[in-house]
């Protein structure tokens, strides 16, 4: 199991609980992958463009490109952008904070 929040804004955070059965058979390599396909999907901007893409920093922009409007619907989207953070970081707890770009 993991918990995923997400920080948009300072007054507004979405939490989400991806469960075994949600991330069965979902690799790291498969979750990495599903993030970076939507990192260009998204036409994100690298925070570094001088260098190698970061997984941390994939996560942050696909969160911020992605809006707000996709955490608060809590859709599919969401819910599989959680079940790929928790999976590719390997954590229990995982908060991508958006204005202070840190995942922590």
């Amino acid at each position: 199991m993991h918990q995923v929040s997400v920080v948009l804004r300072a007054d507004r955070e979405y939490e989400f609980t991806v469960h075994a059965d949600e991330i069965a058979g979902l690799t790291g390599e498969a979750a990495r992958a599903w993030l970076l396909a939507e990192f260009e999907a998204l036409e994100c901007t690298p925070s570094n463009p001088m260098g190698k893409v970061l997984i941390l920093d994939v996560i942050l922009n696909v969160a911020k490109y992605a809006g707000e409007a996709r955490f608060a619907q809590g859709g599919d989207w969401a819910r599989r952008f959680a079940a790929c953070v928790g999976v590719a970081l390997d954590r229990p707890a995982v908060r991508v904070d958006v204005p202070a770009f840190v995942v922590g």
